[in-house]
């Protein structure tokens, strides 16, 4: 090792973001060189991606320039996709250069899990990126616009998303409030566009009450969504999708949110891993590589013998939990095992609309939705202090 260690953060998400602000913030100068990769400038803020993509929201209030949340003077930001990561070289191969490691952080975040499911690749969008969110939304509208030019034009305003868990139901919520305005726009009755909800379990939005699961579908039934549970997609063709009962929903439009598996790149790299996420040490170290540190969406964490979802919060706690340790090594100092404090759950229903536990105490409706705003602004100032709250806080 060099006797300037040097740190590599793969991926600016929450995870990634937060490892190289506290490290930036707890490391002396010189006492490492830190660097960190990811494929854009930005950071953007994953738990709004559905707004914009059902267009209800623009894109710029769910992204953040990096430049204007770490310290360019102690964090090389290093703009590149990664190819390939070599661990008994401790190098990261990017699309355009090579870099060496003491260090390495994988945040590298998630990718669609399809289960297999024929075509829903090819065939399904999916809510993951900037550049991703403008794919459906554009999609969205543009069906809207041909609607009126073609003979067979039902399946133009047929809109299925697949899964009923976080995602799956705050999309459907955010494309229930736009539809009628784009009816509006493109002079189609309303009554004519049909949103299908399809998910495999039993019940939608798992982890919350049935009162409060009851409370969002009562909700967002009103608002024309229908609910296909205990159904599952068998397969997703250029058409729309067979289910499981052997009806077909003919449809234009796929988004497909039923379930996020961790990066290939792991897996590649030859780790041990579980649909590509790491089961993670208690100091949130890959097995047999003390220097590898994994989290967000690419690690594994359980909670007794049921893995923790890979939630925002988790990522944020674990990026935190990862510069201390990182820190405690250079410095030979004892590391912190990571727990994960649960600081509760909110879900958006649409505008005005939500429901969230927090402890044992429930909300549902304009409380919960105003919780949800308190927990979005409380990671605006964690991440960029009062300037950011302030320029980006009013538009949540």
């Amino acid at each position: 090792m060099s006797s300037i260690p040097k740190i590599v953060i793969l991926g600016a998400g929450y995870g990634g973001i937060l490892t190289a602000q506290r490290l930036q913030k707890e490391l002396n100068y010189n006492e490492a060189d830190v660097t960190l990769v990811n494929r854009h400038d930005y950071h953007y803020i994953t738990t709004h991606l559905h707004m914009p993509a059902a267009g209800t929201d623009s894109i710029e209030n769910t992204r953040v320039s990096i430049s204007k949340l770490i310290d360019e003077f102690k964090i090389d930001l290093v703009k590149s996709s990664v190819q390939e990561i070599r661990l008994h070289d401790k190098k990261v191969i990017l699309e355009d250069g090579t870099l060496s490691y003491d260090y390495l952080i994988i945040a590298l975040g998630g990718e669609p899990e399809t289960f297999g499911i024929p075509g829903l690749a090819e065939h399904a969008m999916s809510i993951r990126s900037i550049n991703s969110v403008r794919l459906i939304r554009s999609h969205i509208e543009h069906q809207f616009a041909l609607y009126k030019n073609e003979r067979r034009p039902q399946e133009r305003i047929n809109f299925v998303v697949g899964g009923a868990g976080f995602s799956g139901i705050e999309f459907v919520a955010e494309l229930a409030d736009r539809i009628p305005k784009l009816c509006k726009e493109y002079d189609v009755d309303p009554a004519l566009v049909n949103i299908y909800n399809v998910e495999a379990a039993p019940s939608a939005l798992p982890g919350f009450a049935p009162e409060l699961v009851d409370y969002a579908m009562e909700l967002l039934t009103r608002k024309g969504v229908t609910f296909k549970l205990g159904t599952a997609i068998q397969e997703c063709t250029p058409h729309g999708v067979v289910l499981s009962t052997g009806e077909e929903l003919r449809s234009n439009t796929v988004v497909w949110t039923g379930g996020i598996r961790g990066n290939r790149l792991i897996e590649a790299a030859g780790l041990e891993t579980m649909r590509g996420r790491v089961k993670v040490d208690e100091y949130l170290r890959a097995p047999g590589h003390d220097h590898i540190y994994i989290i967000g969406d690419n690690s594994l964490v359980l909670n007794g013998e049921r893995p923790y979802p890979p939630t925002a919060q988790m990522a944020i706690q674990q990026g935190i939990c990862c510069a201390q340790n990182i820190v405690a090594t250079i410095r030979g100092k004892v590391l912190r095992k990571f727990q994960y404090q649960h600081k509760g759950t909110v879900a958006s229903l649409g505008k005005g609309q939500g429901i969230g536990v927090v402890g044992s105490k429930q909300y549902q409706g304009w409380k919960a939705a105003q919780l949800k705003k308190l927990v979005d602004l409380r990671y605006l100032f964690m991440i960029g202090g009062i300037p950011l709250v302030l320029r980006k806080g009013r538009f949540l």
